[in-house]
């Protein structure tokens, strides 16, 4: 995305208040001698640490949709801060679980939390994080209204819910020999999707917008993160290591039923008989990939996101978008289809 796009400006004007919401937030984390506790959870936001900085942070892509939605839908997105704070704790207390249960050392090109403090220090730091999350969102009570925040909070345990659902079944796929194509989506309709659609959603919500018109924005997140899945499962394939800032061989070895993968199968050419035959391992990767993609798994994948990201747009039409936040949700469901391998 070029330097001048509408997302950038946005972004680069309220990451500063965002960065303070969450500080606020995670303060108490540091109390009753837990100074320690609030160490990992700075480490895991790329706070500090080594490496800490913009790179580690990644790109708060989830808080930024919260407050572009609640400017594109007429409000001000200042009172929708304390639901992009709830948002960035929460997508780090899944991270923090998921790389302890994908066995994933590294995390935005440093070690990931549970490699430096381990699991159970670090499955506990996820916890707090949850919590503080659950804390974060009721703090709208003080931008918004009482019953908005009510709303916001059943909305959002709804939605921590249906992640650890999608979060189930991505493990439990581990364990089949075969994962429909339904099966894959309602996996991810949790595991990413959920939250993306939460973001959207809240943010609309805290912009007293009416009912329909949060409704077209929850399905903008929706077809968004399904798209970005799909997105990331031809990057945890294809990806570049040092692009992507973890291991791009993990999904193949641990034989996830990502989209390539299914459509692989489905074809019952050389990559079927391949997977098949027994454990994959890391010398195993390469040749696995370029079966993949000369049986057409990359472009079927790269397809159905294009697919995705064009009923994303349409609702977000719908949801009849103001301004320049406006112009920046669409930009940024455009960049999904150019991250870069």
């Amino acid at each position: 995305m070029n330097d001048n796009s509408s997302f950038k400006t946005f972004a680069d004007k309220t990451r500063p208040s965002i960065k303070e919401g969450i500080q606020r937030v995670i303060t108490q984390s540091g109390d009753h001698g837990c100074g320690g506790l609030k160490e990992m959870i700075t480490y895991q936001l790329g706070w500090t640490g080594e490496n800490a900085g913009p790179e580690a942070e990644g790109k708060q892509i989830r808080p930024l949709l919260v407050l572009l939605a609640a400017e594109a839908a007429g409000g001000e997105w200042r009172r929708a801060l304390p639901a992009a704070a709830a948002v960035e704790l929460i997508h780090n207390f899944s991270l923090i679980h998921d790389d302890i249960e994908d066995r994933s050392d590294t995390r935005r090109g440093r070690p990931a939390l549970w490699k430096l403090w381990g699991e159970a220090q670090a499955i506990n730091t996820g916890d707090a994080m949850f919590a503080l999350a659950n804390l974060a969102v009721l703090n709208l009570e003080d931008t918004t209204t009482n019953e908005i925040s009510l709303q916001a909070s059943i909305l959002f345990n709804s939605t921590c819910l249906r992640l650890t659902q999608g979060q189930h079944l991505d493990i439990h796929f581990e364990d089949l020999d075969h994962v429909s194509y339904d099966d894959y989506w309602l996996m991810v309709a949790g595991k990413t999707a959920a939250l993306l659609a939460f973001c959207l959603e809240v943010g609309a919500l805290s912009a007293e917008t009416s009912p329909e018109i949060q409704s077209f924005y929850r399905d903008f997140g929706h077809y968004l993160g399904l798209a970005f899945q799909v997105q990331d499962d031809i990057l945890g394939i294809w990806g570049k290591k040092d692009k992507i800032g973890k291991s791009n061989i993990g999904d193949l070895i641990e034989r996830k039923k990502t989209i390539p993968v299914l459509f692989g199968l489905n074809q019952k050419k050389e990559f079927y008989k391949r997977w098949s035959s027994g454990p994959i391992s890391p010398e195993d990767v390469l040749e696995l990939s370029q079966l993949l993609e000369a049986e057409g798994s990359l472009a079927y994948a790269q397809t159905e996101a294009e697919r995705l990201t064009i009923q994303a747009l349409a609702a977000l039409e719908k949801a009849q978008t103001q301004g320049e936040a406006g112009s920046a949700l669409r930009e940024l469901a455009d960049k999904l289809l150019n991250r870069s391998k």
